[in-house]
């Protein structure tokens, strides 16, 4: 699957005289050691400076790759590429971690890399009002430790502690409490034209002011998510009240249940039972977390004080018990050592209260790999549908994805994240080893899941790197999407920044 394009030959061969001048100027810009062109890494053939990645998406030509270490350097980078005489256009990462949809790759070829793992500052953080200024390459494990023992938290996501806070955000990410676009108050945004700008809500020295992101006349903040209308060079991320006590309510059923038993979660998340964002795990899923085989797994979190903890984890054991629908219920396994699951117990309820965990233990056990080897080493696949909150609809995508097993012969893990009484996040997962027919098979799983999916109107949130076309496909108003290219001819007329998996 990773065929490198012809094309990669790096820009002394292939590009013209503009686009070697503003990568010669980059140089000067951010140190020439900072700046990495096609293939000059080997002495064998031309291999792409971004490396392998984890879903043997096809190797995208680039021009080269360019490493800022501060906002004014984005800012003088974006700046030489303004007049749009390179013929390239910018595309960033900010730690590279967007595994299962494209890792560190562009959308399209031809794009010069801005890695913006260099800007690594937490420039400025207040606990009491709840706020943090973190550049792109700040990763969570970095940002939770520095909040430990205090009054707040990290809405922490389960993929790798590794991971950027602002990218994932940015890609409107699902944390444990809530979707993490929830969490950006404000952005800091390098323009097409060399201008830098803060949007939404950024702390002011002189005065305190309400932690508000919207401010008066248009909200600017979503502007800059999931677009290619700029590069974000920080952003103020809030920072959640800590619960002084939390347990999570460990289920199990069968999978003749899973539209009865979701019904019945929904009727607790709708009542107010939960924290946060009750996670439902398939079969495949189940198993890095310790479940039985041949059962699906939900975490229920409730949080509060000490008083209210104890009696919410016995009203929801309570409910499921009486409901008959679940096979075990425990409100225990993180408190007792003897518990089969104690201690992926007790890690998933330090992920709820927003540590990560810095080893990668439960994510290494779902992905088979330690984040710095995932894409030299692993295979999976992302696709990442919503889904009304109802029983019948997710029974519906659950036969989805065993109609697509049959199909192809890939059982796919899937999670079902609940945002709310009314909607699921599904993350579907399809992991593959590299070598063999296996990856062919999972990128086939992928297509019919776009398919198929598509038509039931479980529509997908994120996209990866080889379906941007769906997001015309999948748009509900044609005007729509036509304004939002006015917007980009108004802020981008030359289209420097690169159009990525939305535009």
């Amino acid at each position: 699957m990773t065929v490198l394009p012809e094309s990669v030959t790096g820009p002394h061969a292939s590009a013209g005289a503009s686009l070697r001048a503003a990568l010669a100027e980059a140089a000067r810009v951010v140190g020439a050691d900072r700046v990495t062109h096609p293939g000059e890494e080997t002495a064998g053939p031309p291999v792409s400076p971004l490396g392998p990645n984890v879903s043997l998406y096809r190797s995208r030509a680039v021009h080269g790759v360019v490493r800022p270490q501060t906002a004014e350097e984005v800012r003088r980078v974006v700046a030489l590429f303004a007049d749009g005489t390179t013929g390239a256009r910018l595309h960033t990462f900010s730690t590279g971690g967007n595994w299962g949809l494209g890792s560190r790759e562009p959308a399209a070829d031809g794009a010069v890399v801005l890695d913006l793992s260099g800007l690594d500052q937490i420039r400025d953080i207040d606990v009491a009002q709840g706020w943090a200024v973190v550049e792109p390459g700040v990763t969570q494990a970095r940002l939770a430790h520095l909040l430990a023992g205090t009054e707040r938290m990290l809405n922490v996501t389960v993929s790798s502690a590794h991971t950027s806070v602002v990218g994932n955000a940015l890609d409107r990410g699902v944390g444990l409490r809530h979707q993490r676009v929830e969490d950006l108050m404000g952005l800091e945004v390098a323009l097409p034209d060399g201008e830098t700008v803060r949007v939404g809500w950024w702390p002011e020295p002189s005065r305190p002011t309400p932690v508000y992101p919207h401010g008066l006349g248009p909200s600017l903040v979503q502007l800059f998510v999931q677009s290619d209308l700029g590069v974000v060079t920080a952003a103020t991320v809030r920072l959640l009240p800590r619960p002084e006590a939390l347990r999570v309510v460990r289920l199990h059923f069968t999978p003749g249940q899973v539209e009865e038993a979701t019904a019945e979660i929904r009727r607790w998340v709708a009542q107010g039972l939960a924290s946060g964002v009750v996670k439902i795990y398939n079969e495949a899923a189940a198993k890095a977390y310790g479940g039985p085989a041949g059962q699906y797994l939900v975490h229920v979190c409730v949080d509060g004080t000490a008083r209210s903890v104890a009696a919410l984890s016995a009203v929801v054991t309570a409910e499921a018990e009486r409901s008959g629908l679940f096979s075990a219920v425990s409100a225990t396994d993180a408190e007792d050592p003897q518990a089969a699951n104690h201690d992926i117990a007790v890690r998933v309820e330090r992920a709820y209260a927003g540590d990560p965990d810095p080893t990668d233990v439960l994510f290494e056990a779902k992905t088979g790999r330690p984040a710095a080897r995932l894409d030299e080493e692993g295979g999976f696949l992302f696709f990442l549908p919503l889904v009304p909150f109802t029983g019948g609809a997710l029974a519906r995508a659950d036969a989805l994805i065993e109609q697509v097993r049959v199909e192809t012969g890939v059982r796919c893990g899937a999670t079902f994240n609940t945002l709310g009484a009314d909607v699921v996040d599904c993350v579907i997962t399809m992991r593959f080893a590299r070598r063999g027919d296996e990856a062919d098979a999972a990128h086939l799983a992928l297509d019919r899941l776009y398919e198929l999916f598509a038509t039931e109107g479980f529509i997908p949130y994120r996209l990866d790197i080889d379906h941007t076309d769906w997001a015309d496909r999948l748009a509900p108003d044609a005007g729509a999407r036509a304004f939002a290219r006015r917007l980009k001819d108004a802020v981008d007329p030359r289209h420097v920044i690169a159009p990525g998996r939305y535009a």
